[in-house]
């Protein structure tokens, strides 16, 4: 057995098999998840286990280099808004389409979790990243400003230790 972390096999499967700039669609009870979609369903009733929890899980195993959710968000669900900057600090946000969500994202996801949470536009996507210190070390590499940005944004807010170290660190 895990001595810690993810429990749940279904997730960790999904978390280490996603690439770069995959997505994973963390969705409320009510997101519409289409047939083929690789879904593990977690919802037990309503609001259990709810959206914030779930992303906090997910966000101490997994780099997450950009976070997208519905334009209503930061006005209309000012609540969840303010959760997804506290548990992505160091992510690049981006508004996008609710119907973008359910009519692409939901078919291009690599995968979709389902929280019991009855959230309105509780359906967030999160594009998979890597980790700018481990891909940099090597010596005569540049590293462009994207992943310079990157580190700084993840210094400021003190998630440095969530990141590979080096054995000289």
């Amino acid at each position: 057995m895990k001595r810690k972390g993810i429990l749940n096999r279904e997730i960790s499967r999904i978390l280490a098999s996603l690439g770069h700039g995959q997505y994973l669609l963390v969705c409320d009870a009510g997101f519409p998840i289409p047939e083929e979609a690789d879904c593990v369903d977690l919802s037990l009733k309503k609001g259990i286990p709810d959206l914030p929890t779930v992303l906090s899980t997910i966000n101490e195993e997994f780099i997450s280099e950009k976070v997208m959710f519905a334009f209503e968000v930061p006005e209309n669900n000012a609540p969840l808004y303010a959760e997804l900057e506290r548990i992505f600090p160091e992510v690049d946000f981006e508004e996008i389409s609710h119907e973008r969500i359910l009519n692409e994202i939901a078919y291009e996801a690599r995968a979709i979790i389902r929280t019991g949470d009855y959230n309105p536009w509780g359906n967030i996507v999160l594009q998979a990243g890597t980790d700018p210190y481990a891909w940099f070390e090597k010596e005569g590499l540049k590293m462009p400003d994207f992943y310079k940005k990157r580190i700084k944004d993840i210094e400021e807010t003190g998630k440095r230790d969530m990141f590979y170290k080096s054995e000289e660190e």
